[in-house]
């Protein structure tokens, strides 16, 4: 167990000890990580719908949805190194964990060049395939294949802090999002306002800043004297994790992907309404996802602790770390979903002056800032699954009760009721239904798992 010892102040022995306090000193650093990743979006669409139009703001926001679709098996493979790191070095195993860190990272890299490639290309062909609107096309296809340049960096930076996540550092990643934080609203405001660069300039500033959070979290890895120290020589890929990273995380990356097609047929729902309502519903969308990231912090803080306590064979404490993180992740949705409603005249005021770019966000804002605590225990759910290493379960399960439910929703009620809020309740629907099959999924899963155990014993 001698990798489960902390080597400094940074790593946390979550096989021990009281659980409740250390999930919340983990989750705390990483909700802030959240925000601050969220603010390099947030500062582009602020600067850009402040000083470059409300066509720059719908440009920007409009390729989100296509962004994620694009990056999310990839950034889902991070979740599989998360799963594997936390296991082996909660279990002691010095070996594997060098390798899976090592294959992680080369993966991350190659992932980094094949999104170039596929962003570059498709960026034109798959926004009209949204509908975006003629007057924001050229200018979204720019934000696009900018943005996709940066994407190396964007991966290495989500492996290297899922490395040290799974080990239970949460503070340097906050630190090193800080600094290029910073960066970024610094150049967004330089290039765009100075240089009258547009959404361009925006692009730019948020390639630069993931270019230095990247560099900060390979530094730490390279100059930790930890078990899970990156050292460049031994960059290469080990077959069977590359493989059991696989197993783990791309089903997590293709749920992400295929939720983000029925987000991007939402999202081709919302442009039919025009450059305004897409305006609004791109501001909305920024200010809830900092509630959505705070409340993935929790999933995040499940996935890790599940995943330790797993490899160290703490069967009754995997059942706790569930219970306070449902209890967390549901404090956290209710008071900054509703917080976010009740300040939503003055949050969407920041992204827009226009009186009906606001009106669109708050309409959105009232349906899903008020119920999406249940998003973060459903996301729980699949934390505390993953971290058990069972993977496909839950994308199966998510894919039916809420990508499938809400394609279906689009071309049956929305298609009798054409109006945005019958498009939106969709989300909070779909959420129940897909919490209720994943705790189903969960008791069984453990039930399983503890005769696993006791066949060990």
């Amino acid at each position: 167990m001698e990798l489960r010892k902390k080597t400094k102040t940074y790593e946390m022995d979550m096989c021990s000890g009281p659980i409740f306090v250390k999930i919340v000193v983990f989750a705390i650093p990483l909700i802030l990580s959240g925000i601050l990743q969220l603010l390099f979006n947030a500062a582009d669409i602020i600067v850009v719908g402040r000083f470059a139009g409300s066509e720059s703001l719908a440009a920007v926001g409009s390729t989100s949805a296509l962004i994620n679709l694009l990056i999310n098996v990839f950034i889902g493979l991070s979740v599989g190194a998360n799963v594997l790191v936390a296991r082996f070095y909660g279990a002691g195993l010095q070996r594997d964990l060098e390798e899976t860190v090592h294959t992680a990272m080369v993966m991350a890299g190659a992932g980094g060049l094949i999104l170039i490639a596929v962003g570059v290309t498709l960026a034109d062909p798959m926004l009209e395939l949204m509908g975006t609107p003629h007057d924001v096309l050229p200018l979204a296809a720019l934000y696009m294949k900018i943005f996709f340049v940066g994407m190396p960096a964007n991966l290495i930076y989500n492996f290297g802090s899922a490395i040290l996540r799974a080990v239970g550092d949460t503070k340097r990643p906050l630190y090193f999002l800080l600094l290029a934080g910073i960066v970024n609203v610094v150049l967004n405001l330089f290039f765009v306002i100075v240089l009258s660069m547009g959404v361009a300039g925006v692009a730019l500033a948020t390639v630069a800043s993931q270019c230095i959070s990247a560099y900060l979290v390979v530094r730490c890895l390279i100059r930790t004297d930890a078990g899970y120290r990156l050292v460049v020589r031994k960059l290469r890929v080990v077959k069977n994790k590359m493989y059991s990273i696989i197993r783990i995380g791309l089903p997590a990356g293709l749920q992400g992907a295929i939720f983000s097609i029925s987000n991007v047929l939402i999202q081709s729902s919302v442009n039919s309404f025009g450059s305004v309502a897409m305006a609004g519903n791109t501001a909305a969308q920024n200010i809830e996802g900092f509630v959505y990231t705070s409340m993935n912090a929790v999933y995040q803080t499940a996935l890790s602790f599940t995943s330790q306590n797993f490899g160290a064979r703490q069967y009754g404490r995997m059942k706790k770390i569930l219970i306070y993180c449902l209890l967390l992740t549901t404090a956290v949705g209710l008071v900054m979903g509703n917080g976010a409603v009740f300040f939503g005249n003055q949050l969407l005021g920041i992204y827009s002056s226009d009186a009906q770019v606001i009106r669109y966000g708050l309409n959105r804002m009232r349906i899903i800032g008020t119920t999406y605590f249940v998003c973060g225990i459903m996301d729980c759910m699949v934390g505390a699954l993953r971290g058990m290493g069972y993977s496909i379960m839950p994308m199966l399960v998510s894919l039916t009760g809420a990508c499938a439910f809400r394609i279906l929703w689009i071309y049956t009620i929305f298609a009798m009721n054409r109006t945005l809020p019958t498009l939106y309740i969709s989300y909070p629907v779909s959420w129940g239904i897909t919490f209720a099959a994943h705790m189903v999924c969960y008791l069984l899963v453990l039930k399983k798992v503890k005769k696993e155990f006791d066949k060990q014993m």
